[in-house]
């Protein structure tokens, strides 16, 4: 990794790699980050002199990538490519959907180009490895970084799908092959929990709130940090998460817990009841006694007369408390003891006293129960207080719902009628309870100018061989009607121009275009010594509104939860054609006895 600092206080701190590019987040995202096997076979490479032959390995997204050698021969016509490529995508879109989002890439460029072993890493490598290994090979690890690797990759928050490239390598085969397992890693949560955020978003709707409160029921501390990364890119607005607050700029949300309501006895144990008004000189010296005021008010008054009796005073003791240390940041958890015959009569009484000195609660937390009567009653309530007591906007004080929140609850929510303005969801989120894995795969294309297929009975793993380009096609609407592949020297569609589209495997699956748009897919984001340019990381809000973009000039039928519409991915007829000689030359031909 790059060079190392010891800071003051004894922690390191990683200096900036090649092109100025900070280190990985995690400080685990070492070389070291790989399967044993990608060694045994990099000394293996080493040993029969292949090591420095250029290999090019292509992600794709919900569908299986496949790396192979290129000399592609379309039609008769050689095309020459002097590296060896591998593809990095998947197969299937998670959570039974018909999209993905890209999510991770920042981290990948960051290991590339910090990447470097240190002493101590070989030291252990050769500790692992048997004996017999030569030494030489150990020293061409010293030196050994991606300098002659390209990385060609779609952008971070981009709508992706199944067989299209996400990322493709170019470079010599033995440290491509080291970087398969890290980058896969990276990537395989990354997309999965961004994609997870982005269909929470979509069933709640793009007027709510929505929080990421799942950093203790996340797997261990990368877990929780990457989840509330990859959520915000998603498409939520906060987290609880401090520490991702910190290293990120996502916004931070949370309020208190249950415990610290039912650590309170009594309004008697606060000592300090003076509270400043928020617009002036003027101090409350009893703001306790101030509360309690309004509690009696609204027990007695004409619109809420009957509802509630006498209140929890622990819980209202917890409440004032609370408002005291938080006037201008007061949101109250409300289902401690009985969210309406005691916390909201409570948490009413403390909002109109803070009223009184000219501050605005932010509103109630509900954590438990059913949530729709429950936010729908307190908007009855807080309606009722507005109007009784001519308090501006307190019909509209916002109510948050918690409580292993997932896709269907909110969905049952909308179909039931609710009040509910911001979600805080955890567990599910963060954990995608729904689906552990998308399933990423790193394929060889090319190597030697020789373009490699994978094949198998199970068609959805026959890789799709040689460099190829990948475009987004626009139909009249503004949506996007295919995904296409072409190969590396084909001419590139053209607005207006009719093209065909071709299943990669079904040959009766086949369409003509008309594309009102063209938009290409992969950039260079890491050129090595190619003398490209490099297209430069974004700062995730960036990527944050990309990804919103994306997914809201999506059709409404790809996106929906039920049934949806796949998404058309398709190649070009003459790359079409090529797979299919390539795979008949590389199939064994049977023989009937």
């Amino acid at each position: 990794m790059a060079a190392a600092v010891v800071e003051a206080n004894g922690l390191k701190k990683q200096e900036k790699g090649a092109g100025g590019i900070d280190g990985p987040t995690n400080p685990m995202v070492t070389p070291l980050l790989t399967d044993l096997y990608q060694f045994t076979m990099a000394y293996a490479y080493w040993k029969a002199g292949k090591h420095s032959e250029r290999a090019v390995i292509i992600n794709l997204s919900p569908s299986r990538a496949c790396v192979f050698l290129e000399v592609v021969a379309f039609n008769g016509a050689e095309i020459h490519v002097s590296s060896e490529r591998f593809d990095l995508y998947f197969r299937r879109n998670p959570f039974g959907g018909e999209y993905t989002v890209f999510a991770g890439l920042e981290e990948c460029i960051r290991l590339i180009a910090n990447f470097k072993f240190t002493e101590d890493e070989i030291a252990f490598i050769q500790a692992s490895l048997p004996s017999s290994c030569e030494i030489g090979f150990y020293n061409y690890l010293r030196g050994l970084d991606c300098s002659d690797v390209e990385i060609h990759a779609i952008s971070e928050g981009f709508v992706v799908f199944p067989k299209i490239p996400l990322m493709r390598v170019e470079g010599p085969v033995a440290v491509v092959q080291l970087l398969e397992t890290p980058l896969v890693n990276l990537i395989n949560y990354a997309s999965l929990v961004a994609t997870n955020a982005a269909r929470h978003r979509f069933v709640a709707g793009k007027s709510k709130l929505l929080l990421e409160f799942g950093l203790r029921r996340a797997q261990g501390p990368d877990g929780g940090i990457g989840a509330s990364k990859y959520c915000y890119m998603g498409g939520f607005d906060a987290t609880s998460n401090v520490a991702a607050g910190k290293l990120f700029g996502i916004p931070l949300r949370g309020t208190h817990s249950h415990a610290f309501v039912s650590s309170f006895m009594s309004p008697d144990e606060i000592t300090e009841k003076s509270l400043k008004s928020a617009d002036g000189p003027n101090v409350c010296e009893d703001f306790v006694g101030l509360v309690q005021a309004w509690l009696s008010k609204l027990k007695w008054s004409k619109l809420l007369g009957g509802i509630f009796g006498e209140t929890n005073q622990s819980e209202l003791a917890a409440f004032a408390s609370y408002a005291l240390a938080f006037p201008k940041n007061f949101l109250a958890l409300v289902d401690t003891y009985d969210v309406m015959r005691s916390s909201i009569p409570n948490f009413c009484a403390v909002a109109l006293a803070l009223n009184d000195l000219g501050y605005k609660a932010l509103g109630i937390r509900l954590d438990s129960g059913d949530l729709a009567y429950q936010s729908c009653e307190a908007r009855k309530f807080f309606q009722a207080i507005e109007k009784e007591f001519g308090v501006p906007d307190f019909g509209r004080t916002s109510i948050t719902a918690s409580n292993d929140l997932n896709e269907e609850t909110l969905d049952a929510l909308n179909k039931q009628g609710h009040e509910v303005d911001a979600f805080g969801i955890g567990t599910h989120l963060v954990t995608c309870y729904a689906q552990p894995a998308l399933g990423v795969v790193f394929k060889l294309v090319e190597i030697n100018n020789q373009p490699r297929i994978k094949l198998s009975e199970d068609v959805s793993k026959v890789s799709i061989p040689c460099k190829k380009r990948c475009y987004r096609l626009y139909g009249k609407e503004g949506y996007p009607l295919v995904d296409i592949m072409t190969g590396e020297s084909e001419p590139s569609p053209k607005v207006g121009e009719r093209i065909l589209c071709r299943h990669p495997f079904n040959e009766s699956k086949r369409a003509y275009v008309v594309p009102q748009r063209v938009e290409e897919l992969m950039k260079c984001y890491w050129p090595g010594r190619s003398g490209k340019d490099r297209e430069e990381l974004p700062p995730i809000n960036l990527i944050r509104e990309r990804c919103i973009k994306q997914l809201e000039q999506m059709r409404p039928d790809h996106m929906r939860r039920l049934n949806p519409t796949p998404y058309k991915v398709s190649v070009s007829a003459k790359l079409y054609d090529f797979i299919h000689f390539l795979w008949l030359n590389e199939a064994p031909v049977g023989e009937l006895q």
